[in-house]
This record gives C-alpha cells, sequence and structure tokens, in this order.
C-alpha cells in the first residue's frame, strides 16, 4: 500500500510541477526580469503567509477502501490537492527565475518526494511526535527568507 501511494504521489507532483515549469517558463519568456523578481519576491512573501494557514484535512476518508485502488487515488487526489498550491507556485516562481523549467521540475518534484516518502513511510510515529504547528512555522520562515532575498536582489539589480 504504502509503495502505491509513494508512485501515486511520484506521478501526481511530477506531472503537476511539469505544468508548473512550463507556466514558470512561459512567463520568464514573456515578462522582464526586474518584474519577475517582484513576482518571485511577493510570492514567497504570500507563501510564507499561507503556510501558517493549515490544511484541511478530511478525516471521514480515513480508513475507507479507495474505490480506484491506492496509486490512481492517490494521484488524483494529490495532483487536485496541489493545484494552485504553495509547492506549484513556487515552481512557477523558481522556473520564471532560473529560465530552467526542466531543472526546477526535477529539483521541485525531488524535494516534494524527500519531504513526503518519509512521512509515508513513518506517518504514525511522525504523527505523534511532530508539531505541524512547529513544521509549518519553520516552512513559513523559508518561504519568508526566499522573499526577501528574492526583494533584496531587486535593489542591487541581481
Amino acid at each position: 500500500m504504502r509503495r502505491g501511494v509513494i508512485a501515486g504521489h511520484f506521478v501526481a507532483t511530477l506531472v503537476n510541477h511539469g505544468f508548473a515549469g512550463a507556466v514558470g517558463g512561459w512567463v520568464a519568456h514573456v515578462r522582464g526580469a526586474n518584474l519577475l523578481r517582484w513576482v518571485v519576491g511577493l510570492s514567497f512573501l504570500g507563501m510564507a503567509a499561507w503556510t501558517l494557514i493549515a490544511d484541511k484535512f478530511d478525516r471521514e476518508s480515513v480508513g475507507r477502501t479507495p474505490r480506484f485502488g491506492v496509486f490512481w487515488t492517490t494521484v488524483v487526489t494529490f495532483f487536485l490537492a496541489e493545484m494552485g498550491d504553495k509547492t506549484q507556485m513556487a515552481t512557477v516562481a523558481l522556473a520564471a527565475h532560473y529560465h530552467d523549467p526542466v531543472s526546477v521540475v526535477a529539483g521541485t518534484t525531488l524535494g516534494i518526494l524527500l519531504a513526503d516518502v518519509p512521512a509515508v513511510l513513518l506517518a504514525d510515529t511522525l504523527a505523534k511526535k511532530v508539531s505541524t504547528r512547529l513544521v509549518h512555522g519553520m516552512a513559513a520562515l523559508i518561504f519568508a527568507l526566499l522573499g526577501v532575498v528574492a526583494l533584496a536582489g531587486i535593489e542591487r539589480g541581481l
């Protein structure tokens, strides 16, 4: 079951981030570098604030047998959950900033899997020991720092 969740998560993230990377590449091509830096910096600051808002969890679905199997249920669920989410917006911003959507999609997909696979494998143990509030706070701090760094680059003409 865990392998199906991990494989489904990988496919959903790769497709979702592939779309986001394509959008980011298009934005970089169409817009100027200075405007792009503002968009990236403000996006990261927005993601920092958004991260502090806890995601809702559908407790009613826990324990149910998926209708289409673990893999396809995970693909559809994660794909839809990530649409317009922080990681997709970060992928758009990074692809636009670095002008290399393929590398950005590979990096963001790998980053998501590095963060989520251990959580899938250790779900019960981690849920009891790691504070969700702490995780959200640390993520918000990282996004805020990235936003400040991007905006500081505008002043320096980077």
